[in-house]
């Protein structure tokens, strides 16, 4: 089992009568890379801030690295780094003159680290190209490379992704591949891009309005979202039933909005439609359908 690395207990985090976060819990395991999933406004960049020390929580308990004191907090965050805000740059330097700038704030020795961390980022070639001509994909990899200088061993990122167009998504998953696999940095991103973070996750944390919606590993994520057949007939509850008798269907839901979904003997479709039949039940609807990530999205930050 991975280490849990992080452990966010029951978090509560209230603006006068405002619930920004409302009784939070999940945790981070070393080596993974976790999707803060959610819309706007749904309390991820209030999770963030909260974990990166810059807002306190009203109620709840953050552990991290096995500390849970504001001393201990303070000492485990030298092993993180946060990417919350807009990347700091100055736009009339350089990506190596403003790497400069913060190794020194930030009390760094080691000089070559820039060269290091400009590679990792694809910004080494850069030379003389001051940040205010920087396309938003450079501008994102520059903040990338400033959080990466006092190598973190947790990375917390906000929406590193948004506003950026199909090639610049690319190059940042790609970035983000590599610094988990080979660099062994374990990261936390933020975003409302199911579809782009579905790509790249082994967790996901889903919140809107304040509230944790689930919680799931990739493989539970990905047999959620899994194939099922979808059955409309004149009578489901007696349909249900028949299916359960006679042909021992276990994995089923039945609802009044979607009718009944069965998520199991998927390849005998043509069997439960006779056996329906045989037993007085006529399917009005009979097909193979299948969940997608977004659906699966939508019913979670909605709470349907």
């Amino acid at each position: 089992m991975s280490e849990k690395i992080v452990e966010v207990r029951n978090l509560t985090k209230q603006y006068g009568k405002q619930k920004a976060l409302d009784d939070v819990t999940f945790s981070i395991k070393k080596g993974s890379i976790v999707g803060l999933i959610g819309p706007n406004g749904a309390g991820k960049t209030t999770i963030m801030k909260t974990l990166g020390g810059l807002v306190y929580p009203t109620s709840g308990e953050i552990e991290m690295y096995g500390a849970t004191d504001e001393k201990g907090l303070n000492h485990a965050r030298t092993r993180m780094s946060f990417m919350i805000e807009a990347p700091y740059e100055k736009e009339k330097m350089t990506a190596r003159e403003n790497l400069e700038k913060q190794r020194l704030q930030k009390g760094i020795p080691d000089k070559k680290r820039i060269d290091e961390v400009l590679k990792q980022v694809n910004l080494e070639n850069t030379g003389k190209k001051i940040v205010k001509n920087f396309s938003l994909g450079m501008r994102q990899r520059l903040g990338l490379a400033n959080a990466l200088l006092a190598k973190p061993e947790l990375l917390i990122l906000d929406e590193p992704i948004n506003g950026l167009d199909p090639e610049g998504i690319v190059e940042i998953r790609e970035l983000f591949r590599r610094l988990n696999k080979e660099e062994n940095i374990t990261l936390v991103i933020s975003s409302h891009i199911l579809s782009e973070l579905s790509l790249l996750c082994t967790d996901y944390v889903f919140i809107n309005n304040g509230k944790i919606k689930g919680v799931f590993t990739e493989d539970e994520l990905k047999a959620e979202c899994s194939e099922y057949i979808q059955i409309n007939t004149d009578n489901n509850e007696k349909a249900s039933a028949i299916l359960i008798d006679k042909i021992g269907i276990e994995k089923m839901d039945v609802t009044k909005e979607s009718g009944i979904r069965i998520y199991e003997k998927l390849d005998e479709i043509r069997y439960i439609s006779k056996t329906l039949y045989e037993n007085g039940i006529i399917p009005v609807e009979i097909a193979k359908n299948e969940v997608s990530l977004e659906d699966y999205y939508m019913k979670m930050v909605s709470g349907v």
